[in-house]
């Protein structure tokens, strides 16, 4: 059987063309008895209605493209749930797109988006990089980038306070009595992780300690990165009482490496990450870390979407969310 159109339906229905296309757009011109059998009628035979030629009429889809970097990185898939969550709640549904880090990839499907018609655009940039090759696209649809603090760029965008969210995890570790801080996996390709790098620096220059940097060379912030740093760290004898990680996933990996030495967490060091993911919560893993309130993240970024979507010539906006500590076991005070 091929596919089900609204002649189909009309002539099981006994009813003409434009009837059955009145009882779908809810129409006053047909009784409400008539559009109550005719909307069975299509349930029945899994009428599907035509929303390209809808999209055609209305001059909108209410389809939301969504770009991440990676559905294989835990916190980008957990906003990619939040988004999708909230906007179907708002009327629309979401096409999600991967770019994998690559930025020759974040334009090709930017542009297959814009090809589909989606009324506008959420991207978690891959990186620093992104938004130069991006403008010309940016220009010609409704545009909204998360999790990146673009600071004075012309670009719509909302994050959390980077910043400032490790300046608190600094401090917390420090009323503990920490004061050897290792910082590990500061990545200089994301504006995001440069962000979160300055409030550890900050934080280490207003309290006097020194600072000391463990480098993440690659594009991601993942759990085999996190692994391998501290596997190299804990080879040699060291003298941290604490690790701060850039992401959640690396503090993870920084787990597996300490069990595999035969390092305590925390009763040898602690440990503390950054974005609260769903795995940080586990009995196992327990990890102290600083909370992207990801559910508001996702709503004032479909918000803001849409109202650039409804007022496409209002200025560009911003909007800065704040982080918070979740305290959890991995973290412990010294004597």
């Amino acid at each position: 059987m091929g596919v089900v159109t609204l002649k189909d339906v009309a002539k099981v229905a006994g009813v003409s063309y434009a009837t059955v296309s009145r009882a779908l757009s809810g129409s006053p011109e047909i009784g409400e008895s008539t559009r109550r059998r005719v909307l069975k009628i299509c349930e029945e035979m899994g009428y599907t209605p035509n929303s390209v030629a809808r999209s055609m009429v209305m001059k909108r889809t209410n389809i939301l493209g969504l770009i991440v970097t990676s559905l294989n990185n835990p916190f980008m898939s957990e906003m990619t749930a939040n988004i999708e969550i909230y906007a179907r709640a708002c009327g629309y549904n979401l096409m999600v797109c991967n770019s994998s880090y690559d930025l020759k990839l974040e334009k090709e499907v930017f542009s297959l988006l814009i090809g589909r018609q989606v009324d506008g655009i959420i991207v978690i940039p891959a990186g620093n990089e992104s938004y130069e090759p991006l403008k010309p696209l940016t220009a010609q649809i409704p545009t909204v980038f998360i999790s990146e603090n673009l600071q004075d760029l012309p670009e719509n965008y909302v994050s959390v306070d980077n910043t400032s969210g490790m300046q608190q995890a600094t401090e917390y570790l420090y009323s503990l009595g920490h004061r050897r801080i290792l910082y590990l996996g500061a990545r200089e390709n994301s504006l995001t992780h440069k962000l979160r790098l300055d409030g550890y620096l900050s934080s280490c220059t207003q309290l006097g300690i020194t600072p000391k940097v463990i480098t993440n060379t690659g594009l991601r912030s993942s759990f085999d990165v996190g692994y391998a740093l501290a596997k190299d760290y804990f080879s040699r004898p060291f003298g941290e009482t604490a690790v701060l990680c850039a992401a959640d996933t690396l503090a993870i990996g920084v787990i597996q490496a300490a069990y595999e030495c035969g390092i305590r967490i925390p009763g040898d060091i602690s440990l503390m990450g950054f974005d609260n993911i769903s795995f940080s919560a586990l009995p196992p893993i327990d990890l102290t870390t600083v909370n992207q309130p990801k559910a508001e993240l996702a709503v004032a970024a479909v918000d803001m979407l849409l109202n650039r979507i409804r007022k496409p010539d209002t200025p560009h906006t911003k909007t800065i969310l704040a982080p918070s500590l979740v305290l959890r076991r991995s973290c412990r005070a010294l004597e």
